[in-house]
């Protein structure tokens, strides 16, 4: 793997688990009051985007990160229409 490939993936890495915890906090307390709902969708609709824009350019790091950032980000939303 190259240089620009491993630095690609350490950051897709970085920023999709940093909602890990946001899920598992969600998860928990069944509390969603404190996520706005307008910041949520405007998130995974740019997520999406880039997600798009990786397949465009055929950009595993891209590819990868955003479909799993889209798809816990999609959970979250799943719990704020569930919780509240």
């Amino acid at each position: 793997m190259d240089f620009t490939n491993a630095l690609g993936f350490t950051a897709a890495f970085l920023t999709t688990t940093a909602f890990l915890p946001q899920v598992v906090k969600v998860a928990r307390s069944r509390s969603t009051k404190d996520i706005s709902l307008p910041m949520l969708v405007t998130f995974i609709a740019g997520v999406s985007l880039w997600m798009i824009y990786g397949v465009i350019v055929n950009a595993a790091p891209i590819i990868i990160a955003n479909a799993i950032t889209l798809l816990l980000n999609l959970l979250i939303l799943r719990f704020k229409f569930k919780y509240g």
